[in-house]
């Protein structure tokens, strides 16, 4: 059959591949050149035609020829194309050296076009971007009105709580405590406690308290001196001679007593060891 007998039925009849639009005709053939829906571009009604296909980041060549026509299987034969851009281009027009000028420029444009959306592939690959994951409606749905339902029953059961606690402390429920846990009349008491311990603190550390001195000192001073008037009244004559011996000093202020207390306390001692050696010596006399 020949290519405009072809070309007539798809055109003016049904095509599969055909995609009309406001803005024009389009082919969804994998092998048109173009994507447009003309005659120079349309893969069925050419019977030498030629395109280039990317599979997996790989381009190749295919092409078609009347000589294969009735060989489904073997129809289009296919030619890798290199990465580099040139060289690509030498194996194109190696390949096409004697094929329609046209066809030959349309398949250069797409290899350019090609190369350029795989470089910008590349790119986006390598930037680091925010991945995009849709979500069910209705599960974000469900998963909102059950967190809506689950904070007002804790905050109910918080305010429940709040209120049998006020009342076990203002006495409504008595001295006896029924259907209550333990845990929680113990932490209430527990709060009571704290409190009270912390107003008696606050209490001690405001009180300040003044005393009196004690005069054990002067009660001291005083003893001493009255054992020694003891002294000097029962002694013997030696004990008056003694006493005339030493001299007597006048009598001082309550301050003076307190500067010389040490000394009198000496003095006293020495004395009373002079006693006792002068009984001595008058018993040996005996």
């Amino acid at each position: 059959m020949s290519d405009d007998v072809i070309w007539h039925c798809i055109r003016h009849n049904h095509c599969s591949f055909m995609a009309k639009i406001t803005t024009g005709i389009f082919c969804r053939n994998p092998y048109n050149a173009t994507g447009i829906c003309n005659r120079s571009s349309c893969p069925l009604a050419n019977s030498r035609y030629a395109t280039i296909r990317d599979h997996d980041g790989v381009f190749y060549l295919y092409m078609k020829t009347a000589e294969r026509a009735h060989l489904p299987n073997k129809l289009w034969e296919r030619v890798k194309l290199p990465r580099n851009y040139e060289k690509a281009m030498d194996v194109i027009n190696k390949h096409l050296e004697f094929w329609p000028k046209l066809l030959v420029h349309k398949i250069k444009q797409r290899l350019t076009k090609m190369t350029q959306y795989r470089i910008r592939m590349r790119k986006l690959q390598l930037k680091v971007r925010e991945k995009v994951m849709t979500m069910p409606r209705k599960q974000t749905q469900r998963d909102l009105r059950r967190l809506e339902k689950a904070e007002k029953a804790a905050q109910l059961e918080k305010n429940i709580e709040i209120e049998l606690k006020d009342r076990l402390k203002k006495g409504v429920y008595g001295s006896d405590v029924c259907n209550i846990p333990f845990k929680k009349f113990d932490e209430v008491l527990d709060m009571e406690r704290d409190e009270v311990v912390l107003e008696e603190e606050d209490e001690e550390e405001g009180e300040v308290e003044y005393v009196e001195g004690d005069d054990m000192e002067d009660m001291d001073h005083m003893e001493d001196m009255e054992d020694f008037e003891g002294l000097s009244d029962g002694g013997t004559d030696e004990d008056d001679h003694l006493d005339d011996q030493v001299p007597k000093k006048p009598k001082r202020s309550g301050s003076d007593l307190k500067q010389n207390a040490g000394k009198r306390s000496r003095k006293v001692m020495t004395e009373v060891e002079q006693d006792e050696e002068t009984n001595t010596r008058q018993r040996t006399r005996m």
